[in-house]
């Protein structure tokens, strides 16, 4: 690896930070119109499906994208090392968008997604892990570069989501798709000609294993897309199923590394544990926070007031709120920790959780009034949905960038990506909950749509003083890790 700096961190870093700026752009911006693009009208060039449907479709893909980062932990593992992972799983991407991008065939638009999904999966989990593998001291500046990380991330969702979000609703749906290939292929440019700042990084390994659970997850997932088309499940009993067996898999996957692997120390067994607990906080998290994509954008596109200066603003900009806070304050929170930690007066992870978690609620306190002020059938102001954005933004940099670095840190190196996919997993489950919640938000349950809301503000609330409270145990069993 080179030991070359660029502002005092390794330039393999700003490689990784540019790489997944554009499969974010492509991403995110695709993400943005997608729901959109489910429940609008066939006259408006789109799908035509009912909310529930939609949203169980839409919980459905970004469950998968997130889920499928655990197996594609494992082909880094144990074939391909992170680098090709990340490689590859950039070329399948783009070829998804680019299938998303050919207008007709519904099959062949759902081929796209599941390509999309695949490729993410194989990509996401890895292009993580190699940024941890840049700080093997750890410490504060490992958290740094994960905010710096963090806000490539959010610079690629803030320019797909203007982009992609203007093209897929003022221009054409495809012609929002198609854009989402080109950023993945810039991104797949950057990483094969800057390779040699992560030399020594993420290799293929040389312990090559058994190919069983590779076939096994390939055969879940074939089983399940026969079921979808065969009829024997619709779009929400399959979601509602997935909600129970991702739980259910991601117990037994916990129970089995915590409990069963006799190579792992007492310390490792325990941080493997508050990496369970740190997972459940993120899935509940990430339930509240992407409802950006449906619960939210159903409200800026039906009950906001969009018009700027005599123009309309498509409704999928208002998810750019969130990309464009993280840009604001990515870099002063990621400095806040680092002085903090050289005062001794640096929180602990599980009060950053605590605080992400609060934060989140108290966002959806600001939809519940809004909510409330369009009842009499009024249109809300911009301001609701970008305070709401604003408090979910603070919340998300207190616990996710955190949140990565901590699975690098706490992780069993033996499944050090393995835990990085899991890490993913808690997104996914938390995706599926946020798709599924938008079912209940149709035009004939307006009335219902403040106490909705109102119920994730009480469970984030409740979950981030329940972290806060319990931090010195959960610390304690961290083993010295910070």
């Amino acid at each position: 690896m080179s030991d070359k700096k660029l502002f005092g961190h390794p330039k393999g870093l700003f490689v990784l930070f540019f790489t997944e700026m554009w499969e974010r752009f492509s991403y995110y911006g695709m993400r943005a119109i997608l729901f959109l693009y489910l429940t609008k009208s066939a006259s408006e060039g789109a799908l035509g499906l009912d909310e529930k449907s939609g949203g169980a479709i839409m919980g459905l893909y970004m469950a998968s994208v997130y889920l499928l980062t655990l197996p594609g932990g494992w082909i880094a593992d144990n074939i391909l090392g992170q680098k090709k992972a990340i490689w590859w799983g950039g070329i399948v991407i783009m070829i998804g968008h680019a299938i998303l991008a050919i207008p007709g065939n519904t099959y062949v638009f759902f081929l796209g997604l599941a390509f999309v999904a695949v490729g993410t999966g194989l990509l996401k989990a890895n292009i993580s892990s190699i940024v941890g593998e840049l700080y093997p001291e750890g410490g504060a500046k490992r958290d740094a570069a994960f905010s710096i990380f963090y806000l490539g991330i959010n610079l690629g969702a803030f320019l797909g989501m203007f982009i992609v979000g203007y093209l897929g609703e003022k221009i054409g749906w495809h012609y929002g798709f198609g854009a989402a290939a080109f950023a993945m292929f810039f991104g797949l440019i950057n990483f094969k000609l800057n390779g040699k700042y992560l030399d020594g990084l993420g290799d293929k390994p040389k312990a090559q294993s058994s190919y069983t659970y590779l076939y096994v997850v390939v055969g879940a997932l074939a089983f399940m897309a026969l079921l979808v088309v065969t009829g024997v499940l619709d779009s929400v009993s399959l979601a509602q199923s997935m909600k129970y067996i991702i739980s259910t898999v991601t117990l037994l996957y916990f129970a089995y590394i915590g409990f069963m692997d006799k190579s792992l120390t007492v310390v490792e067994r325990k941080r493997v544990g508050v990496l369970f607990v740190f997972f459940i906080g993120a899935a509940l998290f990430w339930s509240g926070f992407e409802q950006a994509s449906t619960t939210l954008t159903i409200f800026a596109d039906r009950h906001t007031d969009r018009m700027l200066a005599g123009w309309e603003l498509p409704a999928s900009w208002f998810q750019n709120a969130n990309s464009f806070f993280i840009l604001i304050f990515s870099a002063p929170v990621g400095a806040l920790w680092i002085y903090l930690n050289k005062k001794n007066l640096n929180p602990s992870t599980p009060v950053k959780f605590g605080l992400g978690l609060l934060q989140m609620g108290l966002g959806f306190l600001i939809m519940y009034f809004a909510a409330k002020n369009i009842l009499d059938g009024s249109m809300a102001g911009m301001g609701w949905l970008t305070f709401t954005y604003m408090f979910h933004t603070l919340g998300e940099l207190c616990l996710s960038p955190v949140g990565l670095s901590s699975n690098t840190k706490l992780a069993p190196k033996k499944y050090y990506s393995q835990m990085m996919g899991l890490w993913f997993v808690a997104a996914s489950l938390g995706n599926l909950i946020a798709g599924l919640f938008a079912g209940n938000f149709n035009e004939e349950n307006v009335q219902q749509m403040p106490d909705l809301f109102m119920q994730v503000c009480i469970y984030g609330v409740v979950l981030g003083l329940i972290f806060i409270l319990l931090y010195k145990p959960i610390k304690k069993w961290m083993g010295g890790i910070e």
